[in-house]
């Protein structure tokens, strides 16, 4: 496969612009801070040119994104972040390049997005008798009417005045191991490449130094994934050390995985996951998009 031209800036120059991929980033869709619009709008400021929105097991907001990247010039590449269960560990892989009007991997979505509102009605369960106010009702108004998260029920306890800030939420109640840390039930990691591949797209397991696994379990875990038939890792993540990333483009390497990059934007305020910020893929890694379809 050829790698994607470059998208014009729409600005009169001589050389072509040097294409910068950020495929991994949310929206309010599912637990980001910005809307898709404001986000394409936000990463076509900052220089991106190929941008996948990756929102938590939704495609809710992939059609305003792409009606505003054709406005503003980025290229928009079919995204999602697929939750899964590996050995009693809730991983994440992302989608990239599939068809969105696929109906099958649309009903397994749907599942998907039922497991989300199940997980949530609990934490507001186990939540209630901290709190007067319904948390439930709370967190989906912070989440714009989609499936709330757990920082959306931060912001609901701030505002009931149970805890002043973020930090103090998941530190008291909203943590690993804490009152309101719910797992939900997924599907099988063996699962979802599948899906993504039966869509026509890639699967990529996202952010693997973020499992804190040991290298030798996490060498274990990806080659359940490549059992499986994913395809591509991330590696160039943005606010990883410079360590991990070196040690993400070995493994790439010896196992013969294509290599992805993403900033996993939530929204403003957290400068070291910026739109755009990730570092460039180590050389002698083939990028992900050199698989692209469309």
């Amino acid at each position: 496969m050829t790698i994607p031209e470059p998208v014009s800036s729409g600005q009169p120059s001589q050389t072509a612009e040097i294409p910068r991929y950020d495929l991994h980033c949310h929206s309010t869709a599912s637990d980001g801070a910005l809307s898709p619009s404001a986000l394409v709008e936000r990463a076509a400021g900052r220089g991106v040119t190929h941008l996948a929105l990756t929102d938590h097991d939704t495609l809710d907001g992939f059609a305003e994104a792409q009606a505003t990247a054709e406005e503003v010039g980025i290229r928009l590449i079919a995204g999602i972040e697929l939750s899964c269960q590996w050995k009693s560990n809730t991983i994440h892989i992302v989608g990239l390049d599939f068809d969105p009007f696929d109906e099958k991997l649309l009903q397994r979505i749907a599942t998907q997005n039922t497991n989300r509102w199940q997980r949530a009605r609990e934490i507001a369960t186990k939540l209630e008798k901290i709190a007067s106010a319904n948390l439930l009702d709370m967190a989906v108004e912070f989440a714009g009417g989609t499936v709330p998260g757990r920082p959306h029920f931060a912001q609901a306890l701030i505002k009931a005045g149970v805890v002043t800030d973020h930090g103090e939420a998941f530190k008291k109640y909203l943590g690993t191991g804490k009152k309101g840390d719910v797992k939900a039930f997924w599907p099988e990691l063996a699962d979802i490449p599948a899906w993504i591949k039966e869509a026509g797209g890639v699967a990529v397991l996202a952010h693997p130094r973020k499992y804190r696994m040991s290298a030798t379990k996490l060498r274990e875990m990806i080659d359940d994934f490549q059992a499986a038939g994913g395809q591509a890792m991330e590696v160039a993540v943005s606010g990883q050390s410079s360590g991990d990333t070196g040690f993400l483009a070995e493994m790439a390497r010896r196992k013969g995985l294509l290599a992805s990059v993403g900033s996993d934007f939530h929204g403003p305020g957290a400068p070291w996951c910026e739109l755009g910020t990730a570092p460039a893929l180590p050389a002698g890694l083939s990028p992900v998009w050199q698989a692209f379809q469309s």
